[in-house]
């Protein structure tokens, strides 16, 4: 989801008190409230593929997956993930998760920069984070950062399968780019189409 220009400063307790009469999600970094906007149509598509297969594969399981209305507690920061597995029940706070498995960002130009740098390096500070993924929207790519690879991004395209090793589910690349409009998906359905004839 895209940021809109940031709102005056607040205190951690301002930014919570406030985010529950709030018309609009908004995200804490920093001691900045920031906006979040609507997403695109590929982005919507990308995050409900993650989320699906990931509901799907938990069921009957004590991890859940959510979705970009659930808050993430980063230090004292605050993120709306577009996908975030979490193994603890709620306790006392359901307002937000402070024990995420592992959290899927959908990558636009105007959310690139913050999810690969501060959300990066909020996200990774999180002890219970074991994967971080990256999922760009425009074409077809995605980067894996495991801790216990040391956080080094591993990538993948069309054609791969992508290994989530924190909840052990193997999806191909193709699976989370279902219904989405880019030109390398296009590309791809071309040359499986044209491999068939």
């Amino acid at each position: 989801m895209a940021s809109q220009p940031n709102q005056p400063f607040m205190t951690e307790a301002q930014y919570l008190a406030s985010e529950r009469s709030s018309d609009v999600k908004r995200e804490y970094i920093d001691g900045e409230v920031i906006a979040m906007a609507g997403a695109h149509h590929n982005h919507s598509r990308i995050a409900a593929n993650v989320l699906g297969e990931f509901r799907n594969h938990l069921k009957g399981r004590s991890c859940e997956a959510f979705m970009a209305d659930t808050k993430v507690k980063a230090g004292q920061n605050y993120f709306y993930p577009d996908v975030v597995v979490d193994c603890t029940e709620a306790q006392g706070n359901a307002d937000y998760l402070t024990s995420p498995l592992l959290i899927v960002e959908v990558l636009s130009n105007s959310t690139r920069k913050i999810d690969t740098t501060k959300k990066l390096l909020y996200y990774i500070n999180i002890p219970s984070l074991e994967e971080y993924v990256l999922i760009e929207q425009d074409i077809a790519s995605i980067v894996m950062m495991r801790r216990k690879h040391n956080w080094r991004s591993e990538y993948f395209y069309l054609g791969d399968q992508v290994t989530f090793d924190s909840i052990q589910l193997t999806l191909s690349v193709a699976e989370l780019y279902d219904r989405v409009d880019n030109d390398d998906v296009k590309q791809f359905k071309q040359a499986l189409v044209e491999q068939d004839q």
